[in-house]
């Protein structure tokens, strides 16, 4: 049995199609990333990132996100990567629950008692539908119904459409099929970010009787139409009992946010307003389909309480950075307790 407790096979095969792909160049420049930062060895680091790929089941990105050239073993073993989130994903799901949270439209049908805004599927013969669904709102987000990481989502205003048919064909085209109503966040994430709906992350796992959080990150963007770092955006953990901020804000590239730098917000001050609301909307939504017991979910807290704005059934990890937060301990044992692996 492997360290992290899942089954071999599917490390075997991660492992496999990993070496396959490899890109050493990659690995070294993401060892000069460690030196610059933590002033280690670059060839030390390069065999050290390999065998923690090997052996720890620990993804290079995680390696330097996660401060593992600074920390100990025992450390190192208390943190979630991507690798042992990804087996976890395909252990507790099944291919009829995935397809539910793949595909956003499908999403939205399925739990639209949880999403509190109105939508539009966008249809071939839709075009009235759609000039009167945007200019009812005067903007609305466009979402492709598959896809990952924030891409495919666009931002409209009806005050910028002079042709409803063109503006309805290029939607067609652009495979934007979803509109959404704009979610009203609560005034205190506008504070930190009024430009961004900022959301919540929340990774959930349900045993069949018990949902279990096991960790809580904050994403704030930069006034773009999504908070992913793939337009600019941060986050930080809070904590999974109490919902306030655990340090600065941080990303995959090395850039620490002591501060929003758009408003000036002092992140590690932040504290989610109407948390336990927020955990009380994923205890429910959490068991809705119970083919994917392991997920992580969106949500937006609002002036009148959490809203869901997407489940992803392959959860991806959030986690503390040991040079920001001072904390050098992960969320893996909480994970571990819930989950048994």
């Amino acid at each position: 049995m492997p360290a992290n407790g899942l089954a071999l096979g599917p490390k075997l095969r991660y492992l496999t199609e990993r070496a396959r792909r490899i890109d050493i160049g990659s690995v070294v420049s993401r060892a000069r990333e460690v030196h610059a930062h933590h002033g280690k060895a670059v060839p030390a680091v390069v065999a050290d990132m390999l065998w923690s790929a090997a052996r720890k089941d620990v993804a290079f990105q995680d390696y330097v996100d996660f401060d593992f050239a600074i920390l100990t073993a025992e450390e190192r073993a208390t943190f979630m990567t991507h690798p042992v989130s990804a087996q976890l994903a395909q252990r507790f799901s099944q291919p009829a629950g995935r397809a539910i949270f793949e595909d956003k439209i499908a999403f939205n049908r399925r739990f639209e008692a949880y999403l509190h805004r109105p939508y539009l599927v966008v249809t071939p013969d839709g075009a009235d539908e759609v000039r009167r669904f945007v200019e009812e709102r005067g903007t609305v987000i466009a979402k492709v119904p598959v896809s990952h990481m924030g891409l495919g989502v666009r931002r409209y205003h009806a005050a910028d459409v002079d042709d409803w048919s063109a503006f309805h064909r290029r939607l067609l085209d652009a495979g934007e099929l979803l509109l959404e109503d704009v979610i009203a966040q609560h005034d205190d994430l506008a504070a930190v970010c009024p430009g961004t709906v900022n959301t919540t992350r929340i990774t959930a796992f349900f045993d069949g009787e018990d949902v279990h959080i096991l960790a809580v990150a904050q994403k704030f963007g930069r006034g773009e139409v999504s908070d992913q770092m793939s337009y600019g955006g941060f986050y930080t953990m809070l904590d999974p009992d109490t919902g306030h901020a655990m340090s600065a804000g941080y990303d995959s590239h090395e850039n620490v946010h002591e501060t929003h730098p758009d408003t000036g917000f002092p992140i590690a001050e932040f504290q989610l307003p109407r948390f336990e609301e927020a955990v009380a909307l994923i205890d429910r939504a959490a068991r809705e389909v119970p083919e994917v017991q392991y997920a992580g979910w969106d949500v937006v807290a609002t002036n009148d309480g959490p809203v869901l704005v997407e489940g992803n059934w392959g959860a991806g990890v959030y986690e503390n950075k040991p040079s920001v937060s001072g904390v050098r301990t992960g969320h893996k044992p909480r994970y571990r307790a819930a989950i048994g692996f």
